[in-house]
Parts: C-alpha cells; structure tokens; sequence
C-alpha cells in the first residue's frame, strides 16, 4: 500500500522545531544504539564464558565415559582370568573345549566383551573368537603391538602384584579397550610355572550402539568416534598404552550461552524497539490510521491461514507456504524439505487429563518447535496432534534428517503444562522436492506416508520416504483385503506350543498360536498379519477365531490347560467379556481350563478400563495371565492392582539365567516375588538344560520354549499326550 504524504503549510519558526526534533531524535537514536551495543557486548561474554563452563563439562563426562568403559572391562577382564574352573580347564588340552564355551561364545551378544583371546607364555595363540565365532583372520589384527607391551607388563609382575592391565588399542575392527589377565585361582594362585603361564585377552569396541548408550548415559549429544588423523576442537583423545592417540571421541557442543542469548536478545531488541516506536510516534503520530487499517487488513489474512489454537499456520496456510517455497526452490537451486509429525502420546494425555490439558500440550509443543526451527523455516499445526516443518535447504537430507533428530530430543523430554508433567515423543515422516520439482501436495502425501511408516516401525523414531513405500502400501491394503477375507472364510489355522510342568517334564498345557497361509503366497509371519489386524480393528475377529478354534479342539482333554495371547484392541472392545463368555458356551469348554495372556500396554494406557474389563473377564471364570514380565515396566503395582492369576516370564529374563552371577539373582527374585503374591509362575522361551533346572530351582510350575517341543498341530499334541514318559528329561535326572 502506497501512503500519501499530507501536505502543510511551513513557516520558518516550525522548520526550526522539526529540524530541532530531528536531532533530538538523531542524538536519541545514536544514545540508544550505544547503550544497544554495551548490552550486547555484556551478553556476549556472559555466553561466551557459559559456553567455555559448558565445554569443560563435557570433556570431563567424555574423559569419564571413557574411564569408565575401560574399567568395567577391567572388572570383566579380573572375574574371568580370577576364576578357579578357568584355571582347571585352560592349563588342559581337554578342557579347552570348556574354554572355548565360555570364553569364546559369550563374546556374541556381549556388552562386556566381544573379542576374547587366549595366549600363552610366549604370546602364541591357543585360540580367540569375535562376536562369536573363531577368528578366521590375521590374529596380528587384534594382537596389536599395545596388546603385546601389556602382555610383557602383565609377564614381568611378580608376586603380590595383580598379574592384570588395561588399556586401548586399535585393531582391524576399530577402536577397542582391551585388557591382558594371568589366568589363575581365584584366590590369586598360580597354577603354572611362570614360563608355562596362560594369558586371557578381552577386547570391548567402541561400536555405534555402544557410543549411543554412551552418549545417552552422560548426556552428550552427538557423541562420536574420529579417526587420529580428524582434528575437532570438541574431542577427547583415546590413548594407547604408550601415549599415541588412535581416536578420539567428539561431541556437539550444546552451545547453553548460544541459547539464552537467543532469549535474551528478541527482549533487549523489545525494549529497544519500544522506546524507539514511542519517539518516533510522536514525530508520525498522522500515519497510524492508515497503518491500523493495513494491520487490521492483514490480520483478517493471516487469520483465515492461521490455526486458532496453536497460532501456527494451518493446512490452508501450509498449502500456500509449500508453494512458495518450490517456487523459490525453483528459482535458487535448491531443495524443499518436509518432515511430517505426529505426536504419539497425545491421546493417552487428553483421556486421561482432558482436552483442556490437550489444549495446553498443544500449545506447549507449538511454542517449543517455533523456538526450534527458527523463522527461516514454515511451521504449521496440521490438527489435531500433526505439525508439518518445511525449509530450503542445498542438503536437504542431511538436514531433514539433523532436524529430526533435535524434534525428537525435545518431544522425548518431560513438557510442563501447568500443574501436570507429560512426555509424549512423536513419529516423523520426511520427504524432499528437489530442486522444487515436485509440488507441495505431493511433499506432503509423502512425508505423510513416510509418518505412518515410523509409526509402523515402533514409533519414537523418523522415516524418510522412497518409492517403495508407494508400492508397500499397496501390498499391505492387498495383504489386509486376502486376511479380511482368511478370518470370514475361517481359514486361520490354530498351532499349539507344548507346556510343561517343572517338577516331572509332563505335558500340562498348550499355548494357541495364530497361523495364516495366503494362497497363492505361502505362510504369512504372525509378527506381519497380527499388527495389520490390530492397525485396521480385524483383530477383535481374529482373536476370538483363534480362541474358539483352540476351545473346541482341547474341549475332551480335561487334563490339559490352554493359554491364549490377547491383543490391546480386543481388550477396548467394551463388549470383549461378553463374546469370551460366548465363544465358552458355543464350545462348552470350561473357562477353568483357559488362560488369558495380557500385556502391560492396556493396563498402563487406561487403567480404569482395564479393571473394569478385567473383572466381568474374571466374572466367567476364566483366569488372567500377566504375559512378558520383566520386559518393559512392569512393576509390582500391577500384581497387586489388578489381581493376575498367573505370570510368564519374559524370554529375556529366561536368557540371562545363562550368564550367571545377578541374572539368576534378579530370576529368583522376580520369581519369588510372584510367589509372594500366590501367583504362579511360566517361563517362556526355554531352550537349554541349564536355564530349565535354573527356572524349576527357581520356583517356576510350568515351562515353555523350544527345548519341549515348537508349536505343532493339534495331531502332535494328541500323540504327546498320549506319552507314559516324561515330555523331556534334563540331563542327569532319573
């Protein structure tokens, strides 16, 4: 809009007063900019000096992580080379065999060590393994000249002296804390001469999950491993033995003085502008009509493309937003970027809190993204609980990608809205126009569909969008028509997993198992068709087809029990206790005989829901298992709370037993604590001699897992219980 300037008659006496203002405006002016300056300058050093606290912060928690990760391999290194059946079967050649099973094969899956080695007097190899299996290479890639000098440190000590040492090496693999240990009795005697001695080598990688529990642990963002020769100010050098640098761990510097200074600066400018708009009111004081009008005309724009809630842009005002910028993607050569979000806990935040609350989470995870992206970026409240995020960029990737990364760090961290706490996290979808040739519609269907597959993916995590995704979509709207179809015809099959009883191995019970052969296809994975059928509501039929098919084909064994897994979405379903109840009557099985199998999901989602429906479940004398204990958060609340008849181990904690030591400690205690509360307990997932004798000591009544038998056919069954002898007998029983 053009203004016209009004014209005055002037005389010398009012030329006089305006060029007297004028100046007084000018020397204000000059007098503002230098105090302007001062405070600035002050702001400056004071984030200087907090990014300088910052930073030395930082290399001291690197400096420990690294101490730290050497000395928990030293702890390792003492419990294995101080241990008295080491010493009885290494100094043997017939117990090398012994060796090699737990000092070789506990290096696969090991956060302790992944490479071990065992050495003799003379630094010969007797044998080493990596992530599991025989080192097949040059054993000079681990052996490295450091390994060497500490064998001969580890050699020369003599009585009294801890024959151990650590330090860090660079092998074949990478940067590595290594550790040399005299194998020997625990209580430190020598089984061997000096000259006949054997040497125990553990290794331990920095690798790329190990450096993400580091960082995650100490709090240091971007925390990675560099090459020797890669030279960042932020890094801590990792040192040999001898003092030479063979990496370094860096980090980004979080930069704290950076960030109140963005802060603190949008209000020193506030202020500044404020009393520079009063003077210069007074001096145009003519013009605020015609600028009020123009405020007013934009207003009403802004408003139609504005989200009322948020402030944000709404989906009108992003479709306007994108098309400017392909068109100045165009125009510059560069890319469009768009991540798509979704809050994923923001449901669970209006049920139980309320839309009021929802409201503030809204608002709350509005205000942190706008400070997060910047002015330089479009931002927009989509509804409901998606946001869209849209900026040029040369590498547009790269940066989709970093941004990700920082929206995740922010939503993944506790949001106050009032008097209430509530951490929600989100799922990102990112999909990139380069070069602006692709229109902001289509952008947006992508970063949508790429959305849904982080979702897919477990959420709490970003997705970047390809073409197969178009065509994946379209075989998974395929695969959900032909299951649609499997669960109307009935052509879900039922599989039953054999369940012992820990005391004599006999068959007590069976799990049912859902199974599904597409025609024309050939068997479907569970962990394909069951989450598509949770995602589109066909599990409610699904489950109710896999308990009455199992009903009526163990209806006549009275002898046996039946257990079968129910899903989060059948358990929603208001009327699911009522069609349990139906599905017993149609198939007059005994609801005693039957065991329902829950996770924890509902019960930490909707509570109240979940012990209403838990008891008119109960009300049909059906029992309630509490299924995959120990493997998320489960706690002893939920015992107590909702009154479980019985409780599965989850397979993870069954694992462990074999490792010993606080494993076996933290089984019994978990089983123990089932007793206490009259709860009996199942283990799932057994599959050795060893974790079946550790879980029937335990307390365990009944037992599951390949070692007894994998799901098989109703016939199978059938032949197993019909079986005198015990279904399987450990090694040493009579």
């Amino acid at each position: 809009m053009r203004f016209v300037p009004i014209t005055l008659k002037h005389s010398a006496a009012k030329v006089d007063r305006r060029s007297a203002v004028r100046s007084m405006l000018l020397i204000f002016a000059a007098v503002v900019i230098a105090v302007t300056g001062m405070v600035f300058t002050a702001l400056d050093r004071v984030g200087h000096y907090a990014n300088q606290l910052d930073e030395e912060r930082s290399r001291e928690s690197v400096s420990g992580a690294l101490l730290t990760f050497q000395r928990q391999l030293a702890a390792t290194l003492h419990d294995y080379a101080a241990w008295d059946d080491a010493a009885d079967n290494v100094y043997r050649l017939s117990g090398l065999g012994w060796a090699r099973r737990n000092f070789g094969a506990m290096t696969e899956k090991n956060e302790l060590f992944d490479v071990a080695i065992i050495v003799d007097h003379a630094g010969r190899v007797v044998f080493g393994y990596a992530e599991g299996q025989p080192v097949t290479e040059r054993f000079e890639d681990y052996i490295t000249p450091d390994v060497r000098s500490l064998l001969e440190q580890t050699r020369a000590a003599g009585e009294g002296l801890l024959p151990e040492a650590t330090s860090f090496t660079r092998t074949a693999r990478g940067t590595a804390a290594f550790g040399v240990g005299l194998i020997r009795m625990k209580s430190g005697a020598r089984v061997a001469p000096p000259d006949e001695g054997r040497y125990v080598i553990f290794m331990r990688h920095l690798t790329g999950p190990t450096i993400e529990r580091l960082a995650s642990a100490y709090v240091l963002p971007g925390l990675r491993i560099e090459e020797p020769q890669e030279h960042r100010s932020h890094r801590v050098d990792i040192l040999s033995p001898s003092g030479r640098a063979i990496g370094a761990l860096s980090w980004e510097p979080r930069s704290p003085g950076n960030v109140s200074l963005a802060q603190v600066r949008p209000l020193v400018w506030c202020a500044v502008a404020m009393v520079a708009i009063y003077f210069v009111l007074l001096f145009v004081s003519g013009s605020q009509a015609l600028a009020r009008l123009a405020a007013d005309e934009e207003a009403a724009i802004k408003l139609s493309l504005t989200d009322r809630l948020s402030g944000l842009p709404n989906r009108t005002g992003l479709f306007s937003d994108l098309s400017e910028l392909v068109a100045d993607a165009q125009k510059s050569r560069r890319d469009v970027a768009l991540l798509y979000l979704d809050l994923d806990g923001f449901k669970e935040v209006n049920d139980a809190y309320g839309h009021a609350t929802g409201d503030e989470l809204i608002r709350a995870v509005s205000a942190g993204l706008s400070a997060l992206v910047g002015e330089k970026a479009v931002l927009a409240r989509l509804g409901g609980d998606e946001f869209a995020i849209g900026f040029l960029s040369r590498t547009a990737e790269a940066d989709a990608a970093q941004l990700a990364e920082r929206v995740m760090e922010f939503l993944g961290a506790p949001l106050s809205m009032g008097d209430r706490i509530a951490v929600v996290g989100c799922s990102i979808g990112i999909a990139c126009s380069p070069l602006g040739t692709v229109p902001g519609e289509e952008v947006l269907r992508r970063a949508d569909m790429a959305m849904y597959r982080a979702k897919e993916e477990g959420r709490g995590r970003w997705s970047a969008y390809s073409p197969a995704m178009d065509a994946e979509r379209e075989e998974r709207n395929r695969l959900e028509v032909d299951l649609r179809q499997a669960i109307e015809r009935q052509e879900i099959s039922v599989a039953f997993q054999p369940v012992v009883e820990a005391q004599h191995m006999r068959l007590s019970g069976v799990e049912a198992l859902a199974r599904w052969t597409r025609p024309g296809h050939g068997p479907v994975r569970p962990d394909v068709f069951i989450p598509i059928a949770e995602s589109t509501g066909l599990i409610d039929q699904l489950g109710l087809c896999v308990l009455r098919t199992a009903c009526e084909a163990l209806r006549d064994w009275p002898e046996l029990t039946l257990a079968v897994n129910i899903s989060p979405g059948q358990f929603r379903d208001p009327a699911f206790a009522e069609r349990v109840a139906e599905v017993f009557e149609q198939t007059e099985m005994d609801p005693a005989r039957v065991t329902l199998e829950m996770t924890e999901t509902y019960f930490i989602q909707n509570p109240a829901r979940a012990r209403d429906t838990l008891g008119r479940l109960k009300k049909t004398g059906v029992n309630i298992a509490l299924d995959d204990f120990g493997a998320g958060f489960s706690s002893v609340g939920y015992l107590r709370q909702f009154g479980f008849d019985r409780m599965k181990i989850d397979r993870s904690l069954v694992a462990a037993a074999d490792l010993g030591g606080r494993a076996v400690d933290m089984l019994q205690a978990t089983v123990a604590l089932a007793r206490s509360l009259d709860i009996p307990v199942t283990a799932e997932g057994v599959e050795t001699d060893a974790q079946a004798v550790a879980l029937r000591i335990a307390g365990c009544d009944q037992l599951q897992g390949f070692l007894f038998g994998k799901p098989v056919p109703i016939a199978e069954i059938a032949r197993l219980r019909g079986l005198e002898e015990p279904l399987f007998r450990l090694s040493g029983s009579a």
